[in-house]
């Protein structure tokens, strides 16, 4: 059977920051893709775990901006597909992949499951789901798939900390981004230990400061 990259030529680039903890489960599920792992200066075993599952680890200065900016230049595909290290592709989006590369002025994202049983977890993936679909505004744990003609074309990641995945998506604007088919599994971590009302209410701050033109590294220190 071909591989992936056999039939669409993929880059997957992940930015990283002491997180070996989950970078592992994560990297198994892209074999047959190229990875390349933005390192924002780990303390922890994250760049021997990337290494380690064959990716090519760049240094970058820290902040998710600088790392997605500086992990696209060395990628090779003709598509790149950005992912946080805390999330995980679920079964059969090698397949909404390929299908979905077949169109090449649009970017692409996963429909959200966070990896938490309880009733708030699942009210949070509705709320995402509805500021994809009616906002225009998928955020970095769904993943953005995108072409790299599109993403050179649209400039690609600012390097700011905070809220480059929103300055992206308005670039790209609303008409642009669609479903991918998929689904992407992120860690519940943030919610459990911020709260499931708390921390989506912080989000929606952080957001609305953005939108009133505060700069994002202010924001970075509301965000935590």
């Amino acid at each position: 059977m071909r591989t992936l990259q056999e039939r669409i030529s993929l880059s997957i680039v992940i930015p990283t920051l002491n997180a070996a903890g989950t970078l592992a489960d994560c990297l198994q599920r892209l074999a047959g893709c190229e990875i390349v792992v933005a390192d924002g200066g780990s303390a922890d075993a994250t760049v021997a775990v990337a290494r380690g599952a064959g990716a090519t680890v760049v240094e970058a200065p820290r902040g998710r901006g600088s790392q997605l900016a500086a992990g696209a230049e060395p990628a090779r595909g003709e598509w790149l597909l950005f992912l946080h290290a805390d999330c995980r592709l679920e079964a059969g989006w090698r397949e909404a992949v390929r299908d979905f590369c077949a169109n090449e002025d649009r970017a692409g994202y996963f429909a959200l499951a966070l990896d938490d049983k309880a009733p708030a977890a699942r009210r949070v993936e509705r709320l995402v789901a509805w500021r994809s679909r009616v906002l225009g505004l998928p955020y970095g744990d769904q993943g953005l798939l995108i072409s790299r003609r599109l993403y050179d074309a649209a400039g690609g990641y600012a390097p700011i900390p905070l809220m480059e995945d929103v300055e992206l998506a308005r670039r790209l604007g609303r008409r642009r981004l669609a479903p991918i088919g998929a689904t992407v599994t992120a860690s519940a971590r943030r919610y459990r230990e911020g709260g499931y009302v708390a921390r989506p209410l912080r989000n929606l701050a952080c957001l609305g400061l953005y939108f009133a033109g505060v700069a994002p590294r202010r924001i970075a220190r509301l965000y935590g």
